[in-house]
């Protein structure tokens, strides 16, 4: 599959300033800026650069960020789902997760997450893919944003809604293990008919692994 990249680009007013998001980057392009050392969701700040400029290169792969002049408060990123999961079991090209959105605390509550979202699906070839977000409570910052949480979930539908991502039912084990969990999908106007079959039987994979069992018996 060709996974063509067309950067955007546009500039957003802050109550700290001006941002520009921008994207999908290159890994080249990613190492002018500096990668704001309060980025650690997810690993240390030096090592989650590191992560994403591996992901910057992966043909599939797509970087968008949001920055100041010279440093990256904020990004989003894209990627096949991890060989390992679930989501990865039909090997689909056209399949594609959201990885991981992440701001630094001062930028929080300028919507620069919907944002990215935002930029990200104005490349046009991003209609080619079926775009997914796997949503766990037990990764939300609870504690910093003092949420519950169901409020939490309002703000990240609310969030993923800015990029089209919409709740989706599935019967995946560790989603459907706690309510406040949810798989977000966003199907891009040319992904063909096939695709999507293919997807709602993903989606519903223990239903399907039930029935062949019911028939082998």
């Amino acid at each position: 599959m060709d996974h063509t990249k067309t950067c955007h680009s546009e500039t957003r007013d802050t109550p700290n300033g001006p941002l520009i998001i921008e994207g999908p980057l290159s890994a080249s392009e990613l190492k002018k800026y500096h990668f704001h050392e309060q980025l650690t969701a997810f690993r240390p700040a030096p090592k989650q650069f590191e992560a994403i400029l591996s992901i910057a290169d992966f043909p599939e792969g797509r970087i968008i960020v949001a920055r100041t002049e010279n440093t990256i408060i904020g990004y989003v990123t894209y990627l096949h789902p991890d060989p390992l999961e679930r989501w990865s079991t039909f090997n689909m090209e056209d399949l594609m997760e959201l990885g991981a959105v992440e701001v630094i605390p001062a930028y929080r509550g300028a919507k620069i997450a919907s944002g990215l979202l935002e930029v990200s699906m104005e490349d046009d070839y991003m209609e080619n893919y079926i775009v997914i977000s796997t949503e766990y409570y037990w990764h939300w910052d609870l504690n910093e944003t003092r949420l519950s949480v169901w409020d939490y979930r309002k703000v990240m539908e609310k969030m993923m809604a800015a990029g089209g991502l919409l709740p989706a039912p599935t019967d995946d084990p560790e989603i459907i293990s706690h309510p406040a969990n949810c798989l977000m999908v966003r199907i891009g106007k040319n992904v063909p008919e096939k695709s999507i079959k293919q997807f709602d039987q993903l989606r519903f994979l223990q239903r399907q692994q039930y029935r062949s069992m019911r028939e082998g018996l």
